[in-house]
């Protein structure tokens, strides 16, 4: 194991310059046990099918570095999501007759880069896959001649499977309908796929045989023989997969799509890029990979999507639906990002989020999800920064009828609940103002602000239980952190300690309450930014950014033992212990930190800043002249 670790570094450290932005990205960052939770899974931008491997033991993706056991490759998961995680759906399995269903992993022949996976398993058999938006290829080469077992899996997952079923027709295109919980296995998702096999280049005519939720099937090989595996998914029904996969792949080589999907990756994480060390452009290219798959594109190449409501719809050529949401954690990073590096993306969002309130939008998943989905609180502000950061492309006055509607549906009970209950009622206010519909505004501002009593009584001085998880009934946090969760009441809290802000900012460092491994407070070391000290600002994210740290808490609770090491790290155990990425939050906050700006207050327009530790920075938006947002050659950075 230190071997492969030594080896894994060593590929990390290799000068960006030397390769594309595709190769440069390292997608075992975050895979190690719960590090990150993250896969190493072939994926396209946004793209439904994330396409890798399942090992035994694995984390909430499916898959663990550590792991010497391979169970096959299956087409979706959740990015960096809690629970159980979510997916695992369409699980191909093949080996040589008599030596699965668990292969041994040489760990070797193990590679990946955006887009693209490789390993060597079993008896010397080497899988390589890639993928598109919504299709997945699967190329195996046999190393002997012999029978190969194949087996599509239709059952098999990370959360409750509520069924599957298939059939094959007599040219063996095999077709499949499943359902399964979504993450923390609060709804369901619905999805269908389709898939062929070819052999040494020439489709099969399979005879498949197998139980409702799975099928095999037997192939006689040669030496050197090579069987791909393709499938398309789509959430509308089988033969909508079956275009998918044949209009996305097509006749195209494994070579071409790779490459072409390579090409892809380019062109996104071209969008943004850095001036800094080898070990900066790796942190930084990767974490981009990171933010640029959530949310996840799930129309059809013929328009057509399945909405949350189960009724399945049309759009405009050229448009896109997006699903997959994770909005309670990403509406503070990750989606301002995506608002700033690619704003006609996020326009399309920002309408499949009015879709979405529009076909009765829930807190979490609703049974008839058609995508493995988690949460979409906050989905409000979230559409309010966009408007505010000039994606105005999408239907305001419906946006804020939903947020309307919603407000009476929200949780008020706990501190917590009535923080992030008053943020969307001010998001309203904000957006009613914008519109012109001055008394909506006047009336929701007032409900925003009801909350005030409360964090006086609560948290203008904290008592005994101030460091304790769940205190009072909150959500993965203690006091002290959700003290600071008002940010867009700023002024009036600053106001309200008076003299005590800074001093009360400063002990919430130095006794180290500060928690890097979760959401609600991963703001707070810019704070010193917005009390007009980004020196002090500078340094802690710098510390959060490179340094080993003592983190203290799990999202149960105070930890018995701290645990000391990096929060962001080129390695597999990529991110701090007990820190998941959360559909690209926790990268998202690293790509911000890195070129020395945060969206302190989403649903406001601006940042607070401080010298980045990067020594350039670029941003290139399509259409526009290229913006230097860290002019080349900052002396800041190191």
């Amino acid at each position: 194991m230190k071997r492969l670790l030594i080896l894994f570094l060593l590929a990390a450290a290799v000068p960006a310059q030397a390769r594309d932005a595709a190769q440069t990205v390292n997608p075992f960052i975050g895979t190690l046990a719960d590090f990150g939770q993250l896969s190493p899974a072939a994926v396209a931008p946004y793209g439904m099918v994330q396409l890798g491997p399942d090992t035994s033991p694995a984390n909430h993706a499916g898959y663990d570095y550590a792991a010497r056991t391979l169970l096959g490759f299956s087409h979706t998961r959740g990015v960096g999501v809690g629970c159980s995680g979510a997916g695992g759906d369409v699980r191909v399995s093949l080996g040589y007759a008599g030596t699965g269903p668990a292969w041994s992993i040489d760990k070797r022949r193990e590679a990946a880069h955006a887009g693209y996976y490789t390993v060597g398993y079993g008896d010397g058999i080497i899988a390589a896959m890639t993928v598109t938006r919504g299709a997945g290829v699967i190329r195996f080469v046999l190393p002997r001649a012999g029978r190969i077992d194949l087996t599509v899996a239709f059952d098999q997952g990370y959360s409750r499977r509520h069924g599957a079923e298939w059939r094959a027709a007599p040219d063996g295109d095999l077709r499949a309908s499943f359902s399964a919980g979504t993450v923390c296995d609060i709804g369901r998702y619905h999805l269908h796929s389709a898939t062929r096999v070819s052999h040494a280049g020439k489709a099969m005519a399979l005879r498949w045989a197998g139980t409702t939720g799975a099928a095999e099937a037997t192939v006689e090989v040669r030496k050197g023989d090579v069987i791909e595996v393709r499938t398309g998914l789509s959430s509308v029904d089988p033969a909508a997969a079956a275009a998918v996969r044949d209009t996305e792949l097509g006749t195209r080589s494994f070579a071409a799509i790779e490459s072409a999907n390579r090409a892809e990756w380019n062109h996104q994480l071209s969008r943004l890029t850095i001036d800094g060390t080898a070990e900066q452009q790796v942190l930084f290219t990767t974490a981009l990979f990171r933010v640029m798959q959530s949310p996840v594109a799930i129309t059809d190449p013929d328009g057509r999507f399945r909405g949350s409501d189960g009724v399945v719809a049309r759009l405009k050529p050229g448009e896109q639906h997006y699903t997959s949401w994770a909005l309670w954690d990403n509406y503070r990073t990750q989606l301002p990002l995506l608002a700033l590096v690619d704003p006609a993306r996020a326009g399309a969002i920002a309408r499949s989020l009015v879709r979405l309130y529009q076909t009765g939008k829930q807190r979490w998943s609703t049974q008839t999800e058609p995508f493995l989905t988690v949460r979409t609180e906050h989905a409000g502000i979230a559409l309010l920064d966009f408007r505010r950061r000039g994606i105005v492309d999408f239907d305001a006055r419906a946006a804020l009828d939903g947020m309307v509607a919603e407000s009476a549906t929200l949780a008020r009970k706990t501190p917590d609940e009535q923080i992030e209950a008053a943020y969307d009622d001010w998001a309203i206010a904000e957006l009613a103002s914008d519109l012109g519909k001055a008394e909506v505004s006047r009336r929701f501002r007032a409900k925003a602000l009801a909350y005030r009593p409360m964090w006086l009584e609560t948290f203008a001085t904290l008592g005994a239980d101030a460091d304790v998880v769940h205190a009072r009934g909150l959500y993965q946090g203690t006091l002290a952190q959700y003290r600071w969760a008002p940010v867009f009441d700023l002024p009036w809290i600053a106001a309200t300690l008076g003299s005590r802000f800074r001093p009360e900012l400063d002990r919430f460092f130095a006794d180290n309450l500060f928690n890097m491994t979760n959401q609600p407070d991963i703001h707070v070391p810019w704070l010193y930014a917005f009390a007009g000290d980004p020196v002090v600002a500078r340094r802690i994210v710098n510390r959060y950014l490179r340094e080993p740290v003592p983190h203290r808490y799990t999202n149960a609770g105070v930890r018995p033992e701290t645990w000391v090491g990096r929060s962001f790290a080129p390695q597999p155990q990529g991110f701090a212990d007990g820190m998941d990425d959360d559909a690209g939050t926790m990268s998202a906050w690293y790509v911000w930190s890195s070129i020395g700006r945060y969206p302190l207050v989403p649903g406001t327009p601006g940042f607070v800043t401080i010298a980045p530790p990067v020594r350039g920075a670029t941003l290139y938006v399509p259409g526009t002249a290229p913006v230097r947002l860290v002019p080349t050659g900052n002396k800041t950075g190191s």
